[in-house]
């Protein structure tokens, strides 16, 4: 589904206010704290019906009761209300005029995101990647959301126990199992993408000018390999000594991580700053056809102010890997922005609206 228009009423610094969007690129300009990354994030709630960098309580203006989203476009309309209850956010979801309980996969708009705090997604720590991992499978993977908090949830139980010391082995022995169960079907899901991103991933980079580089990605776990259910459940019996002194779980899915490897070598250490943006776009490029693949639709694309972090070749890469794709891009120059694509741009300016 690509947008054609939106309304924002009491969300984040906006009154009420609309604006009109084309079918390829959008670029959002404004001066710092105009609003233009409110912009970005209100079409991201429309989407998804949660935000890349705040609880639902955040979203809605200041001293106001509520906050609501309208957005129209060819998939037809949806509209998201959120209704402070006494600090408790209560969200109402209409999609075609239907009132759901819940946006599931089918119902959401699938969107790639490309935000300032993935420029350090390989240099940073490992629960950026695990987020970046899981963030991604909840988009195309039916239930992995459901997953995700369950897998929480028992191992916030667990590390309960654990700090409160004196816990018996039987206390422990149902969330080892527990966690084992979620954590084996987590990882597996996992690892799954991991071997997706290897099939591309080289092609890609070599065509955003990477030369013949050899690029592969490994899923990292103190129980790698199979069966990592029965690797789980032996490392936390046998652990147990050791994660009540430490008043957590120090194995799971909650403490693995990936790594990309250039030539064999681990990019973190060896890639050089231009290396490391070529990979990101390269992995951003195939987020965006994994979830054209899944999905059956094109995904929109948000960017947040990270164009002007890009030399001229990756700026030419990466608005050649955009095509036919909805794009909303924030700047606070769009004549940078602009010369860099063929095809006209829609420039949606943010410093008047509030």
């Amino acid at each position: 589904m690509a947008f054609s228009d939106i309304r924002l009423q009491n969300f984040r610094s906006y009154i009420d206010d609309s604006f009109e969007f084309s079918p390829g690129v959008n670029i959002i300009v404004g001066p710092n704290a105009s609003g233009k990354t409110n912009l970005l994030e209100a079409i991201m709630v429309l989407a998804l019906s949660k935000s890349y960098r705040a609880k639902d309580t955040e979203l809605i203006r200041f001293k106001k009761p509520w906050a609501r989203l309208d957005g129209h476009g060819d998939g037809g309309a949806r509209t998201i209300k959120l209704i402070d209850e006494d600090m408790r956010i209560k969200k109402e979801l209409i999609v075609d005029e239907q009132l759901i309980k819940k946006l599931t996969i089918a119902k959401q708009v699938p969107v790639v995101l490309f935000e300032p705090n993935h420029l350090q997604l390989l240099s940073g720590s490992p629960e950026l990647r695990r987020e970046y991992m899981d963030d991604l499978l909840e988009q195309f993977t039916p239930g992995y959301d459901t997953l995700r908090k369950q897998y929480k949830r028992a191992l916030q139980q667990r590390n309960f126990l654990l700090k409160n010391g004196n816990v018996t082995h039987d206390q422990l022995f149902v969330w080892n199992l527990r966690l084992s169960d979620l954590g084996g079907q987590m990882a597996l899901h996992r690892q799954r993408l991991i071997g997706r991103i290897n099939k591309d991933i080289s092609a890609i980079y070599k065509s955003m000018g990477g030369g013949k580089t050899k690029v592969s990605v490994d899923y990292v776990s103190s129980c790698s390999g199979e069966q990592y259910s029965t690797k789980l459940l032996h490392k936390l019996e046998s652990g147990q000594q050791l994660d009540e002194r430490r008043g957590f779980t120090g194995h799971g899915p909650h403490r693995d991580d990936f790594r990309v490897n250039l030539n064999g070598h681990d990019a973190d250490h060896s890639a050089s700053r231009g290396e490391i943006r070529t990979l990101l776009l390269a992995l951003k490029t195939i987020e965006l056809q994994l979830l054209e693949e899944d999905r059956g639709a094109k995904p929109l694309l948000l960017m947040d102010d990270v164009f002007s972090e890009l030399d001229g070749s990756r700026r030419k890469a990466l608005t050649e890997a955009i095509k036919g794709y909805q794009t909303f891009l924030t700047t606070t120059d769009a004549d940078v922005v602009i010369q860099h694509f063929t095809e006209t741009c829609h420039i949606i300016p943010t410093s008047q609206n509030h």
